[in-house]
């Protein structure tokens, strides 16, 4: 999941959950639910900590999400490589890999579903925020009307690196991954391997825009969702971006601005797919 599938998670939560009351939690009793609320010791202080809540404002730090409860406390969610989070009811039955359920006084629930449990959830207080490392080292965030050309330009300038790799890197910008790195160069027109340090003002220019545009194409198409179904978002539905896609996962077809056919490299352990005619 990269930085829009993130954002319309964050867009739904706001609709779905903030004003509600949560009526009780639970931490399902297999072995892998504790992973994913690993920074509690018990599956009890985390429940306590949100039982009896509401949830007042949904904010979003890179591909964190902050749900925020009345009473000075925060649920921080990061979905890893496979994490979920859906509404549901109790009538509906479990998917498998559930590992947390959120009750809700008014009806409903949301549950935390992740496969693999690199994702995680944890409560701390608002004012503890800043002291969490993976929260305080986030890079800039594409998405926010603060991500300015100045910034990005001055950021790139600092750096002698190949785009690939670097769009990628979240201690440079965050939450873009294998999927929007590879659709934000082609719409740049830029090469995978371009050293950083090498663009013109005019590219970085058309880099920076690619950037803002793309993602904000993908939250408006509500994320990408491949063959593999990692993604859906709250409701359980899949985004639509995935046939907007130019060179993703299109490797030996042609490309849709000049007929060329996709072409792919493996850059820092990663497969890149191109237009070797439309990026230079």
């Amino acid at each position: 999941m990269e930085l829009p599938e993130v954002e319309v998670m964050r867009r739904d939560l706001e609709k779905e959950v903030v004003g509600k009351k949560v009526r009780d939690v639970e931490v399902r009793p297999h072995r892998n639910a504790m992973r994913v609320i690993r920074r509690h010791s018990r599956r009890k202080e985390f429940a306590d900590r949100l039982s009896g809540r509401k949830f007042t404002k949904i904010d979003r730090k890179g591909k964190y999400l902050l749900l925020y409860l009345d009473g000075g406390d925060v649920l921080v969610v990061h979905f890893g490589m496979s994490g979920q989070l859906l509404r549901g009811t109790k009538r509906q039955t479990l998917p498998q890999h559930t590992h947390v359920v959120i009750d809700f006084q008014q009806g409903g629930d949301l549950r935390f579903i992740d496969p693999r449990t690199f994702g995680e959830m944890f409560v701390t207080a608002v004012d503890q925020l800043g002291k969490i490392r993976e929260l305080d080292h986030i890079a800039i965030d594409p998405l926010e009307d603060t991500f300015t050309w100045q910034e990005f330009s001055g950021e790139l300038a600092r750096r002698a690196t190949k785009l690939k790799p670097l769009l990628m890197d979240q201690k440079f910008v965050s939450g873009v991954g294998n999927i929007y790195s590879d659709e934000v160069l082609f719409a740049a027109g830029l090469r995978y391997d371009r050293m950083s340090d090498s663009l013109s003002s005019q590219e970085v220019r058309r880099l920076y825009r690619a950037m803002r545009e793309v993602l904000q194409d993908a939250v408006r198409f509500r994320g990408t969702t491949l063959d593999d179904d990692a993604y859906v978002d709250v409701f359980g539905k899949s985004g639509d971006f995935a046939a907007e896609l130019k060179v993703y996962g299109r490797k030996g077809l042609a490309c849709r601005r000049c007929r060329t056919p996709i072409d792919t490299v493996k850059i820092s352990g990663r497969t890149s797919y191109f237009c070797p005619q439309c990026q230079s």
